[in-house]
């Protein structure tokens, strides 16, 4: 699933960078070179952060 349209960011994008240790979707962006635009997307990509966070 494409979480971020404007950057072409993928839910497994999003899934490692979480199990790398990001704690936000800021900082996943950061991590993949990217940064946030319209800020559409920030609310799933919370929730597939936390989910992979209460699944460690």
């Amino acid at each position: 699933m494409v979480v971020c349209v404007c950057n072409a960011i993928r839910e497994s994008d999003v899934r490692s960078c979480a199990r790398g240790g990001c704690t936000t979707p800021c900082q996943a962006f950061r991590s993949l070179g990217r940064q946030p635009k319209c800020g559409q997307c920030t609310s799933v990509a919370r929730a597939i952060i936390n989910e992979e966070r209460a699944a460690a």
